[in-house]
């Protein structure tokens, strides 16, 4: 297999993994009227996602090692959709819970399989891919942004969209994964493979980095669609626009990132994505207009494209642990503020409005600065 093919398929699992994932976020607002639940509820409902994320980020280590990427991305996008699609049929938040509880278990596994999978064609082909890859993330994402934002206006059924997205999902990662050739393991240092890896101090620092940039995606992921229904009454493609549009602009800076940060560095892109965070939630939190929110989304969006996938590149190049360990480690870390975020901001949009849920974001976009110099600036 040549060095494009190598990278388009790898592109082609981070589309696939997104869009079958990313079905479920324009249709919460529909699911949180199908169960008849508040913010507050909706919120604890969420954290399952990234309580299950955690719990996989614990055995990662280990489920990488004794399989192989190829069945974890069959298997793993097939489950996604399954669990996803059965959440669709739920009535209350409990139920609702415990899907996206399982379906974030496999969010986790798969999340750093791609990743090192990633990492190890950039080693193989001597050429930055990451964020190219996580660019293909986005435009999956945006992608299932746009058809549920269609779906939705259409008034089709929830589950019936989740079980088409499903099929489709699992049809297309078979096909596609039966003619790819796994990348070569990147050599670095072994070790005893264990159950919680313990963050360097190195890993510690990059976590700071990125916590801005996770809080404000999770915000936007989570509650741009019922920001729009619940401010501006907008109809329910305008609603699911918010969604799509931060995807789309994830995509459009993270497809051509690895040439702007050879030209500029890490450091330079990392300071131009955090001001955009900045001026993107001032514009969502203060805004009459909903056209100016969804500006304010888009330049929101742009502005968490990079933050993490520099991190995760950094993460993996470290030599004190195994590639798949340091990873496992910075996202064991990092998606904290995934555990805690959905029911924070759910409280905080029910207590006192959902404008509070992004204008809470904004401090830790001090703290991403200050740690910049934790990434290289190259």
């Amino acid at each position: 297999m040549n060095h494009t093919s190598s990278q388009r398929y790898v592109f082609s699992f981070f589309f696939l993994y997104s869009f079958v994932f990313g079905m479920l976020f324009p249709r919460i607002g529909d699911l949180q009227t199908q169960m008849g639940i508040g913010e507050t509820n909706l919120g604890l409902a969420l954290s399952g996602l990234p309580i299950g994320v955690q719990l996989a980020l614990l055995f990662a280590d280990k489920i990488l090692y004794y399989l192989n990427f190829k069945i974890i991305i069959n298997l793993g996008i097939s489950l996604l959709g399954f669990f996803l699609f059965i959440s669709s049929f739920s009535y209350n938040p409990f139920t609702f819970f415990i899907f996206l509880f399982c379906a974030g278990f496999i969010v986790g596994v798969v999340e750093v399989s791609v990743n090192i999978e990633a990492d190890r064609v950039e080693y193989k082909i001597k050429k930055k891919i990451m964020n190219r890859s996580h660019s293909f993330w986005s435009l999956g994402f945006f992608s299932a942004g746009l058809l549920g934002a269609i779906f939705a206006q259409l008034n089709i059924n929830p589950s019936f969209h989740f079980f088409v997205c499903f099929l489709l999902g699992v049809f297309l990662v078979f096909n596609f994964s039966k003619k790819y050739s796994i990348a070569p393991i990147r050599p670095t240092l072994t070790q005893k493979i264990s159950l919680f890896v313990i963050p360097s101090k190195g890993i510690m620092a990059l976590v700071f980095f990125t916590l801005s940039a996770m809080l404000v995606e999770g915000a936007g992921i989570d509650w741009s669609v019922i920001f729009m229904r619940d401010i501006f009454k907008t109809p329910p493609f305008i609603n699911g626009m918010a969604l799509f549009l931060g995807a789309a602009a994830q995509f459009l800076v993270r497809y051509n990132a690895d040439k702007i940060i050879q030209d500029f560095g890490n450091q330079f892109v990392a300071r131009v994505s955090i001001i955009c965070m900045f001026f993107g939630l001032l514009t969502i939190s203060l805004t009459n207009s909903p056209y100016l929110a969804l500006l304010g989304f888009f330049i929101m969006g742009a502005g968490t494209a990079v933050l993490f996938p520099i991190a995760v590149s950094a993460a993996a190049q470290m030599s004190d642990k195994s590639s798949a360990a340091n990873v496992a480690s910075l996202a064991q870390i990092s998606f904290v503020v995934f555990l805690i975020g959905p029911p924070f901001l759910g409280y905080l949009a029910e207590a006192y409005g959902i404008r509070i849920s992004f204008i809470v974001c904004l401090p830790l976009l001090l703290l991403s600065w200050v740690f910049i110099s934790s990434i290289d600036d190259k």
